[in-house]
């Protein structure tokens, strides 16, 4: 007799941790701990010196303890603040460009991390065209596919559990391509504005129709657009310049020739969860889709201009950064960041609502952010995080739930053990609409499909130009953009 079906669950999502005492993780306990000696050291010469010591250690100790319902410490709040009045104070968040720019020189350049980005093109095995972004100052190039996903409506969930652990195994085996550094996967909605049924339709049209076959077939192309929407699924995958066997990079010719070769490799993993028929995104289809991004009101003229578009005139003509949002050309946005990945078991649709469309919100972007491991970095980093939960568990006032964490880092570890993939991973979702007002109905929008995907979601408060750009499927891998070395939390 066939056993009863049983949908599988996901998780033990994990944060690393650093061995130290309560919060203060492994740089606060190291100072904590020099503090205390000298202190010892100088309470034996004078006890009035040690007690403003004691003060002093204090003063210094008290933001690395404070921390927000987020897990940020006052000292990374502090940080954030200050660096972000500096910025300001120099014009930072201010950009502007075309022919009165003294930074574009002319040009309509993408501002912040992507002003310097450049596309080369190129083919791949199979002669296919595709287009690279360049990032010259990690030396990274990455290739984006466009995905026509084929949905989760009237499919079988058995087929739909496949296609997660295809996907689970796509993303473990980046970890075997030499280079790879980073991968991410774009849902987009926006408006549907009927162009490309418009063409479909007229294309194949027989002028020979009956009437009241081309009235019917007119009706449907101005009506069926009203209202609906278009979801985009975009694949990139990001490589470092790959070293000669001599110890010399390779040069960018080089580089379109290496990852031309890979593409059909990552094509053919791609089909197989459910992504449908990838292809790589061409230099005029990544230039326009980035354009209507800045520029949500050029929408129209990249989906019907016959012109190829320009990387360098794929940016806004303004772009201000504020606090707590970011206006760009005719766009307002904010995005967020995960705070804290889901807690416990969740099943395959739980990021239903959150990629769907929203009648709130114009165009909405959700991008999973994904930093494979090779197998050699994936058996230490299980092992050192195996060991930190267990010497955190030692001696902690919050047992319970150290002690869950000791039973994930052991799962981790013999998970990997097994050959599974150690992956770091976070969520960006970033939220569009064409006035200021619309703001908060926006952010109200977003908090409220959160809940349903059990995410805590964090808005970029200071960032938000930075995290509007990592949020389009373009290669930049953020950590490698820090100036200033920070406690960056992320997810297993």
């Amino acid at each position: 007799m066939a056993s009863e079906y049983r949908e599988p669950t996901y998780g033990n999502w994990r944060k690393p941790v650093s061995p130290g005492i309560g919060r203060l993780g492994l740089a606060g306990t190291l100072i904590l701990m020099s503090g205390l000696i000298v202190i010892t050291m100088v309470a034996t010469v004078s006890v009035k010196l040690a007690l403003i010591g004691i003060v002093v250690l204090g003063l210094v100790m008290l933001p690395l303890v404070i921390q927000d319902r987020n897990g940020r410490t006052a000292l990374q709040a502090i940080t954030a603040r200050i660096s972000w009045w500096w910025g300001r104070s120099q014009g930072w968040h201010l950009y502007r460009s075309g022919p009165l720019s003294v930074v574009s020189r002319g040009s309509y350049r993408l501002p912040g991390l992507l002003a310097m980005s450049r596309l080369v093109e190129g083919r791949d095995s199979h002669g296919r065209p595709f287009a690279l972004v360049v990032i010259p100052s990690t030396k990274h190039y990455t290739v984006v596919f466009e995905c026509n996903a084929d949905g989760a409506a009237l499919v079988d969930q058995t087929q739909i559990d496949a296609w997660v652990a295809n996907w689970g195994h796509w993303l473990a085996s980046l970890g075997y391509e030499p280079g790879c550094v980073a991968a991410s996967a774009t849902i987009e909605t926006a408006p549907d504005l009927g162009h490309r049924l418009r063409e479909e339709v007229y294309a194949n049209s027989d002028p020979n129709a009956p009437d009241l076959a081309r009235a019917a077939l007119e009706e449907i192309v101005w009506n069926y657009p009203v209202g609906s929407a278009r979801i985009s699924t975009r694949i990139a995958v990001t490589f470092a310049a790959l070293p000669h066997p001599g110890g010399k990079r390779r040069d960018q010719d080089a580089m379109v020739r290496e990852i031309g070769m890979r593409i059909p490799g990552l094509i053919a993993g791609l089909e197989m969860t459910g992504a449908g028929s990838a292809r790589p995104m061409t230099a005029d289809q990544l230039a326009r889709s980035v354009r209507s991004a800045y520029d949500p009101s050029a929408q129209s003229d990249m989906e019907t201009g016959d012109e190829p578009a320009r990387w360098e005139d794929a940016g806004p003509v303004a772009a201000q950064e504020s606090w707590d949002h970011y206006v760009h050309a005719s766009g307002y946005s904010i995005t967020w960041g995960m705070a804290e990945a889901p807690r416990g078991e969740v099943l395959s649709s739980v990021m239903r609502g959150l990629v769907s469309p929203h009648q709130d919100v114009a165009r909405k972007r959700v991008t999973f952010l994904y930093r494979p491991h090779d197998p050699g970095s994936a058996a230490r980093i299980v092992e050192r995080d195996r060991r930190d939960s267990r010497f955190r568990l030692d001696g902690a006032t919050n047992a319970a739930r150290n002690e869950l964490d000791v039973i994930k880092s052991d799962q981790s570890a013999h998970e990997e053990a097994r050959g599974a993939g150690v992956t770091r991973f976070t969520i960006l979702v970033t939220a569009t609409v064409h006035s200021a007002d619309q703001l908060p109905v926006a952010a109200a929008a977003v908090d409220t499909l959160a809940a349903p995907a059990r995410l805590r979601l964090r808005r970029m408060y200071g960032s938000q130009a930075s995290a509007f750009a990592a949020a389009l499927p373009l290669g930049i891998v953020l950590p490698d953009h820090l100036q200033v070395p920070t406690m960056v939390r992320e997810s297993l």
